[in-house]
């Protein structure tokens, strides 16, 4: 475990600095490295439920998503859609764990971040206006499961998997605004460090049973 542990943390660390200031042939490779560390590093927890697996396919969804993104003409619509059923997956692992709960403040203000980001990148959009203002909808039900989980019922695993998706939001929302909207100098990093980081605290779950 920890061999696995410290090979993640390390590509991880070779992927974020690759999107700060390395070549971009570092860059390509250490994503899929890193994702695929992260699919062993989860494959070894201990005590993996049927719906642990999911976590696992949600993994490999991502994965499958960022070769989407590498193609000649980056097949972007079948890219959000496969990190779109990355969230989905990971959404319904995060609710089969939680009791029947709801506290209002948390989607409200939820929704409120994600009108301001879809407010702000709109226009450019184009058409991938619908493919993606659905993955932010699913990125923000995934936060507000997870978030729900630990406002009932706080401890090391649902906070976890809150940072892990919180993390997740923020890489979507400094993504899309970057993208369409403004560059500035350290966004693939910010990015990367937010992507790298929020996949890892959800795959750290699974080993707080």
């Amino acid at each position: 475990m920890l061999w696995s542990f410290l090979a993640v943390l390390f590509s991880g660390w070779l992927y974020v600095d690759a999107c700060y200031r390395g070549p971009q042939w570092q860059r390509w490779l250490f994503k899929p490295v890193t994702l695929l560390l992260l699919v062993a590093w989860a494959w070894q927890a201990p005590t993996l439920n049927t719906t642990d697996y999911l976590i696992l396919a949600g993994l490999v969804a991502t994965l499958v998503g960022d070769a989407l993104t590498l193609l000649p003409r980056q097949q972007m619509l079948y890219a959000l859609g496969a990190f779109f059923l990355s969230s989905l997956l990971y959404t319904i692992s995060f609710a089969t764990n939680m009791t029947l709960s709801f506290f209002w403040p948390i989607p409200l203000a939820l929704l409120i971040i994600g009108a301001i980001t879809i407010a702000i990148i709109w226009s450019r959009l184009e058409e991938l206006r619908w493919p993606v203002c659905t993955l932010i909808g699913m990125t923000l039900v995934m936060c507000w499961i997870a978030t729900e989980q630990y406002f009932f019922r706080p401890n090391d695993y649902s906070f976890s998997i809150m940072l892990g998706a919180a993390l997740l939001l923020l890489a979507n929302i400094v993504g899309f605004i970057t993208h369409y909207r403004r560059r500035f100098r350290a966004d693939s990093a910010i990015i990367a460090a937010c992507y790298f980081a929020g996949h890892f605290m959800i795959v750290r779950a699974l080993w707080l049973y």
